[in-house]
């Protein structure tokens, strides 16, 4: 019995690897917002030039996109997870194709764009943002 179970574990792993990685695309997104809008402020309070506050909000709504586009799959193959693992052994074929989940609500690329792990992160960044350009601008005059 233990070795009929081996492709759905195998293919529950296939999986579980999927979204293993869709995660650490989400968490490195977000580090990589927050570096590259601390750099931009930084150019901006060094030359006192107001454009790289308006520029710095660019990459963030990019890597907003991103990181919903990323949560998404995650969702997607989450589903796609859940539906194997009550499949019976003899029909387990080892797709690796989410599309079908992908309507779904919840998994759909602006469902996860407003879901509280984007929402939670970007708009305090935004905000953020604009309490340290308005700070700067204040200061400079």
């Amino acid at each position: 019995m233990v070795g009929d179970m081996e492709n759905k574990r195998k293919h529950l792993e296939f999986i579980q690897s999927v979204i293993s990685r869709m995660a650490a695309n989400t968490f490195l997104l977000k580090g990589w917002s927050v570096t590259l809008v601390s750099a931009l402020f930084a150019l901006s309070a060094v030359d006192r030039t107001r454009a790289f506050f308006i520029i710095a909000y660019l990459p963030v709504l990019v890597f907003w996109s991103l990181d919903a586009y990323y949560l998404s799959l995650e969702r997607q193959f989450r589903a796609l997870f859940d539906s194997v693992r009550v499949l019976d052994e003899t029909q387990i074929d080892f797709a690796m194709n989410p599309q079908a989940f992908g309507s779904r609500k919840g998994n759909r690329w602006s469902d996860a764009f407003f879901a509280r792990a984007c929402l939670g992160f970007y708009l305090p960044l935004v905000a953020v943002m604009i309490a340290v350009m308005w700070l700067i601008c204040l200061a400079n005059g």
